[in-house]
């Protein structure tokens, strides 16, 4: 079998469409909607962002975006992670992280952030391993006790 290949994503498809519901209805089951700040697809194939989607086997099975912001300083905020469970452990989110990551660079921006949930170790313990350091809130978000915000200067 091949190895998993990364590549943007334009337009939004039935596939996309599906492992976004998925993403949804995983992130319903751990957080009450107003502790949940998923991005709609068409925002995360807008001129501001860029949206990557990971095929095994001609299966959609992951996805990552980043969207460029300068609501509080400049920075991409790293946006819907998500793998399919069945491939989760293969180091495809740590994948999907390092190419957002790479495109930030290539765009001379030198900061990512993201939020997460603090019900979510895994990602958590991804996003440490990889060099994000827990900040306070940022651009629009308030506070929250679910939600963990974090920040990492690329370069």
């Amino acid at each position: 079998m091949s190895a998993p290949r990364i590549e943007r994503i334009q337009a939004e498809t039935p596939e996309l469409s599906r492992l976004i519901a998925l993403s949804d209805a995983y992130m319903g089951g751990l957080y009450p909607a107003e502790s949940n700040h998923l991005e709609s697809v068409r925002a995360l194939l807008g001129p501001q962002a860029w949206m990557l989607g990971v095929w095994s086997a001609g299966e959609l099975i992951g996805c990552g975006a980043v969207k460029i912001l300068h609501d509080d300083g400049e920075y991409g905020e790293i946006k819907r992670v998500f793998v399919l469970d069945g491939h989760r452990g293969k180091g495809i989110s740590k994948a999907i992280m390092q190419a957002l990551e790479s495109h930030l660079l290539g765009l001379g921006i030198r900061v990512a952030r993201l939020e997460t949930g603090v019900k979510q170790p895994e990602a958590i313990g991804l996003y440490r391993r990889l060099g994000y350091r827990e900040r306070g809130v940022f651009g629009r978000y308030q506070p929250d006790p679910l939600s963990l915000f974090m920040e990492k200067t690329l370069g």
